[in-house]
C-alpha cells in the first residue's frame, strides 16, 4: 500500500466477491467441503474459508459450518486471539485445571474447552483432546491488512488495534458492512532503550514526543538525557498502531512524522531497541519489559503524568485505543463462539490480562456480546 497505506482504494467487497466467483468459486468450495467431510465434520455444506457461507440456522444441524475460522491483522491484538486460538485447538478436557478448568471461572460443565464454547452455538461436540468442533487459524500482519481482508472475504475475523474509520476513511461504504468487536484496551506506552532509562530519562512530555518523530529533538541532552543522538522507531504506516498513536497524538491519524526507522510489527520494534542505546519507541502494552530490554517511561500530557503501573489504564489516557476484532455482515456462529469465550472471564483473565492488557469492564463485555450470533 502507497502512503496512506490504511485507507483502502476501492476495496472489492465480500458481496461483489461472491457474485463475481459465480459457478467456479461453487465447485472450488464444494470440493473444500468433500475434503471437511473426510476429517469427520460431516457437514457436506460450502466450506471455502467460512466466511457468510450456509451458516443460517444455529442449531447444530447438519448443514452448520465447521470450516476453519481464520484471522489475520494486528501484531497488537495478534497475542489475543493467538492464544485463545491456542487453547480452542487443544479443546483440554474440563479436569485440565491447567489450561480450561471451568469451575476456577463459575462455568458448569463437564466438557473439553472448545466443545462447551461451540456447544453454546450449537456445535456438536467431539470429546476429543486436539479436536474441537472447528479449527481456528490465526495469521499475523497489519491492522490495515486485517481489515483489508475480512472486507475482502480472505478471513473470518480482521485483527486490528485502529477503528476502522481510521483506517478505511469515514465516508467509505463498507463501514456498513462490518461488525466492530471490542476484546480489550491497549495503553500504548513509551518505552526506551534500557541505556537511557539508567541514564536517567524517566518521561517525556506531549510536546517533548511530538517533536521528537518530528525531528525537531534529534538529542536525548535537550530533554536532559545523555549526549546521544535519539534513535526513533515508528510503527509501519499500515500498522494500527501507528494510526492510533499519531491520531492520539497529534490529533489526526495522518499527521506527518518522521521516524528513523519503521518496523511492521511490534516484535520487531522491541528488538530494535533492544539492540539500540539510544532509541524511543510507541509500542503495544504487551511488548513492555519494565525491569529489561525495553522498559517503559512516563508521559506528561496536559498536566497529568501518565507512568506504567499506576495510571497508564486510566480513562483519560489520550494514547489508549480499543483492540477490535470486525467480522463481516453480522456475525456467524463460529464467529461468536470464539469471541464469546475471548469476551468471558475465562477469556479476559486468560487472554487479555496474562498479554498486559486491560481487560474490559462486566458492562461493556455485554455490549459486546449483543453484537454475537444469538445462542442455541
Amino acid at each position: 500500500m502507497a502512503h496512506d497505506s490504511d485507507r483502502l482504494s476501492n476495496p472489492v467487497s465480500r458481496r461483489k466477491f461472491v457474485v463475481a466467483s459465480g459457478a467456479a468459486g461453487v465447485s472450488a468450495l464444494a470440493g473444500c467441503s468433500s475434503q471437511n467431510s473426510d476429517e469427520g465434520n460431516g457437514n457436506g455444506n460450502d466450506n471455502g474459508n467460512g466466511n457468510g457461507n450456509s451458516n443460517d440456522n444455529g442449531n447444530g444441524s447438519s448443514n452448520q459450518q465447521t470450516s476453519t475460522l481464520t484471522a489475520d491483522g494486528s501484531s497488537t491484538v495478534y497475542p489475543i486471539t493467538n492464544d485463545a486460538s491456542a487453547l480452542w485447538n487443544g479443546n483440554p478436557p474440563a479436569d485440565d485445571q491447567e489450561y480450561w478448568g471451568p469451575g476456577q471461572y463459575d462455568i458448569d460443565t463437564d466438557q473439553n474447552l472448545a466443545d462447551y464454547w461451540a456447544g453454546l452455538y450449537g456445535f456438536e461436540a467431539t470429546e476429543e483432546r486436539s479436536v474441537p468442533p472447528f479449527q481456528t487459524q490465526i495469521a499475523l500482519s497489519h491492522s490495515g491488512t486485517g481489515v483489508e481482508a475480512v472486507i475482502n472475504d480472505r478471513v473470518d475475523i480482521g485483527d486490528a488495534s485502529s477503528t476502522a474509520e481510521s483506517i478505511l476513511g469515514e465516508d467509505n461504504d463498507e463501514l456498513d458492512n462490518i461488525v466492530d468487536h471490542v476484546v480489550g484496551v491497549d495503553g500504548q506506552p513509551i518505552v526506551v532503550s534500557k541505556e537511557i532509562a539508567d541514564a536517567g530519562v524517566t518521561q517525556v512530555t506531549g510536546d517533548e514526543l511530538r517533536a521528537i518523530y518530528k525531528q525537531e529533538i534529534t538529542n536525548w541532552s535537550e530533554i536532559g538525557g545523555p549526549d546521544k543522538e535519539i534513535y526513533a522507531v515508528g510503527r509501519a504506516e499500515d500498522s494500527g498502531t501507528d494510526t492510533a498513536f499519531r491520531a492520539n497524538l497529534y490529533g489526526d491519524p495522518d499527521e506527518p512524522i518522521s521516524p528513523d526507522t519503521r518496523r511492521g510489527q511490534n516484535q520487531q520494534v522491541a528488538t530494535l531497541v533492544e539492540q539500540n542505546d539510544n532509541a524511543i519507541a510507541y509500542i503495544a502494552l504487551a511488548f513492555v519489559d519494565p525491569d529489561g530490554a525495553t522498559p517503559p517511561i512516563g508521559l506528561e500530557l496536559d498536566g497529568t503524568l501518565y507512568e506504567y503501573g499506576e495510571n497508564l489504564g486510566a480513562k483519560g489516557y489520550p494514547l489508549s485505543r480499543d483492540l477490535h476484532c470486525y467480522t463481516y455482515e453480522d456475525t456467524d456462529e463460529r464467529e461468536s463462539a470464539f469471541l464469546n469465550m475471548i469476551l468471558s472471564d475465562f477469556g479476559q483473565q486468560n487472554f487479555v490480562e496474562p498479554n498486559n492488557y486491560f481487560m474490559l469492564p462486566e458492562e461493556r463485555r455485554e455490549e459486546e456480546r449483543g453484537k454475537l450470533a444469538d445462542q442455541a
